[in-house]
């Protein structure tokens, strides 16, 4: 039995909702729902006997609609709990220069919750050993600081 171009747009509009939603099904990730919604407005519409030109432009549509209005949304809602890793965690931390900070000749270390960074200046400024710092980046293994006081002139470094 052969089909006829009606019949035809509407097993089109079936093959890409079952392909649509089941890439969605495997990325989870909100990468082709919108496409299913489309089809599935172009299948309603093919069922109805809406002419092709009428369904293509209602999947463009829809399926631009829903990218346009929800996407944004579901991204925020999906992508809220960002954790720090351990690493992220120091930016921003007080740390004590345990070695002279020298970006020229590639030398530094401060102490950061008792664990030894080495470190370079922001500003390519040399600081002292025992000046508080704060740290601002993370490049690499390396922590860039800036002062925020005075070398500490006690002997033994603390613990930030």
């Amino acid at each position: 039995m052969p089909f006829d171009a009606e019949s035809m747009m509407q097993i089109i509009w079936l093959v890409l909702l079952i392909v649509f939603a089941a890439s969605e099904a495997a990325t989870v990730g909100l990468t082709s729902i919108w496409f299913a919604a489309g089809s599935l407005i172009a299948l309603i519409a093919a069922l109805l006997g809406g002419p092709m030109w009428v369904q293509i432009t209602l999947f463009l549509a829809v399926s631009l609609l829903c990218l346009a209005a929800v996407r944004p949304l579901a991204k925020k809602l999906l992508n809220d709990r960002v954790v720090p890793t351990n690493a992220d965690r120091v930016i921003g931390a007080q740390a004590q220069v345990t070695e002279d900070i020298d970006n020229i000749h590639g030398k530094g270390t401060v102490i950061i919750r008792g664990i030894a960074w080495s470190a370079r200046s922001q500003d390519g400024g040399p600081i002292t050993a025992g000046t508080m710092v704060k740290v601002l980046r993370i490049e690499g293994v390396k922590v860039f600081v800036e002062p925020i006081a005075a070398p500490v002139s006690s002997g033994e470094p603390r613990n930030w």
